[in-house]
């Protein structure tokens, strides 16, 4: 019990006033809909950019699959089935198939899910009036029905009284206890339906969507161009937004406020900053693929729009300070590792306890990696997943370096130090230190050196303290990466049919062992990780050396 009290003190101590005064006014105050006066609608002065098409996610009017999981939604109930995980639900009430890959083959589908769930999801109930998923779907039922028009076949009144009544309803329920991605969507909501609609009430809905998103793009978007959770998944997500606003606003032919305007190109550089050169997002607090766009399809978005994007200059070291994050290279590695505390202090839940990782493409393909994310539901995958032992770094006596815990709380976190760089004529090299295991006995702190040569990469661990501990190095290795047999303190990889040696020095045992690579929500695919194992007195020191 005290345990629990305590890490309850410890994720509560970061929170805002705000967030906390919201969520008890959101416990005890529940919000009036008024159902009548319906505003009218107007179609844009100019036709919608086409936006960034996600996969097909509706194979039936009731069919569909989310997160690699297919059901049948025969009844009500199914709408909050107790059988789904929450983002499952999510997703569910998104209706993002209606903008998906060869949408317009579906239209008879759409429509009958549509009146599905406006017959089937009473005002105020279940998980699809829950403020995000509202936000995403009013999104998304706007941008079908500007484009589907006449087309759709849909009772019309019966559409847009239902898109009322939603945006009303989140309009009282905006998120203001999370803030974060989630108060940035809901913004983003109001504004779709306040160009959407006319009159005294969607004005006032455009207003205050507008106000909140000049105030929160100003905090959330760093001044290296990335998000503030740290995630590359969410600013892809948030960068989608960014360009989804533009598109309405270019289609009512009305300016798009300049504060977010101008947010749109350093967000492409951050964005291409954490990219390996398989094109894909780097593994690094609660990113995995399939749910945000790539970085090549946000870019064809921006292009349609007008927005002239800048390539990004080679660089043999890019230090993105603001965020904590440094990406190495030279004509064959791509090496991308954290030297960034975990996120928001008051919003850390998508934060990894995964201080000093990194991930190492060579050839172009992946070869160290972060472990990934399969679930946001609470319980022993998710806790694992986060956990310092899933990801590419040093863990002590088998802690975690933050706290997580939770699904989405974090108590105490390290907070990373002393981050220096080097460029030399063939080589780079940079350092930091954390001090998440401060909090054991011994005053702990671990520091790590990276220098990339021209055929090799050396990581060098110095964990500093006294006492007795465990340390275990752990490198995560990409499924398609073939091991060889250990040669002592030696292991032969191959992929590509490149020959990769990785040789560890120091006191301790190398091992293989099995486990799970998480690249997408749903999906956990056999992997190995290479474990470096010390027992002994502090302070140690244990040496990486891989070569090609």
């Amino acid at each position: 019990m005290f345990k629990k009290i305590q890490l309850l003190f410890n994720t509560i101590k970061f929170l805002k006033f705000s967030q906390i005064l919201n969520r008890l006014r959101r416990r005890f105050i529940k919000p009036k809909v008024i159902l009548c006066n319906i505003p009218q609608h107007s179609f844009p002065c100019r036709v919608l950019s086409p936006t960034v098409k996600c996969s097909q996610k509706i194979f039936g009017d009731s069919r569909v699959k989310f997160l690699n999981k297919e059901f049948t939604i025969n009844g009500k109930e199914d709408w909050n089935s107790e059988d789904q995980d929450k983002l499952w639900l999510y997703n569910l009430h998104y209706f993002d198939d209606l903008n998906a890959v060869n949408a317009e083959y579906r239209l008879q589908w759409h429509v009958s899910l549509i009146q599905k769930w406006i017959n089937e999801n009473p005002v105020g109930a279940g998980n699809g009036w829950e403020p995000y998923p509202s936000s995403l779907r009013i999104v998304n039922w706007i941008k079908w029905f500007i484009e589907k028009q006449n087309s759709n076949n849909i009772s019309q009144q019966t559409f847009l009284d239902s898109l009322v009544i939603q945006t009303r309803f989140l309009s009282k329920n905006l998120e203001f206890h999370l803030l974060g991605n989630h108060l940035f969507s809901n913004a983003k909501a109001l504004v779709y339906a306040g160009l959407f609609f006319t009159g005294k009430e969607s004005d006032a809905w455009y207003k205050l969507g507008v106000s909140i998103l000049k105030k929160e793009i100003s905090e959330q978007v760093l001044s290296d161009g990335g998000n503030f959770e740290l995630s590359p998944m969410y600013h892809a997500i948030f960068l989608e937004d960014l360009l989804d606003l533009a598109n309405i606003h270019q289609a009512y032919e009305i300016s798009l406020p300049s504060e977010l305007r101008i947010k749109i190109e350093p967000m492409f550089a951050w964005l291409e900053s954490m990219c390996h050169p398989d094109s894909d997002i780097a593994f690094f607090n609660d990113a995995t693929l399939g749910v945000s766009p790539s970085f090549g399809a946000l870019l064809s978005y921006a292009k349609r729009l007008g927005y002239v994007i800048k390539e990004k200059v080679p660089q043999n070291l890019i230090h993105l300070e603001a965020s904590g994050y440094i990406r190495v290279e030279n004509d064959d590695a791509v090496l991308i590792s954290d030297v960034a505390n975990i996120g928001p202090d008051y919003l850390p839940g998508h934060g990894h306890a995964d201080a000093l990782s990194f991930e190492l493409s060579l050839f172009n393909q992946r070869i160290i990696i972060n472990s990934g994310i399969s679930t946001y539901e609470i319980g022993l995958d998710r806790s694992t997943q986060r956990g310092t032992q899933s990801h590419s770094t040093i863990t002590v006596d088998n802690q975690n370096s933050s706290e997580v815990w939770s699904g989405f709380r974090v108590a105490n976190r390290a907070k990373v130090f002393n981050i220096q760089k080097f460029r030399y004529s063939n080589s780079v090299e940079f350092s930091a230190c954390h001090d998440g295991y401060k909090k054991l006995k011994g005053n702990i702190v671990h520091c790590r050196k990276w220098s990339l040569g021209i055929n090799s990469v050396t990581i060098v661990d110095n964990i500093w303290g006294s006492g007795v501990h465990q340390i275990r190095s752990i490198l995560p290795v990409h499924p398609n990466v073939e091991l060889g047999d250990l040669q002592g303190d030696t292991i032969d990889l191959q992929i590509s049919g490149q020959l990769v040696k990785i040789h560890f020095e120091g006191a301790g045992e190398l091992k293989v062992i099995k486990a799970k690579y998480y690249p997408s929500f749903g999906c956990a695919v056999d992997n190995k990780h290479i474990i470096y194992d010390y027992i002994g007195k502090l302070p140690s020191n244990i040496s990486i050396k891989i070569s090609w």
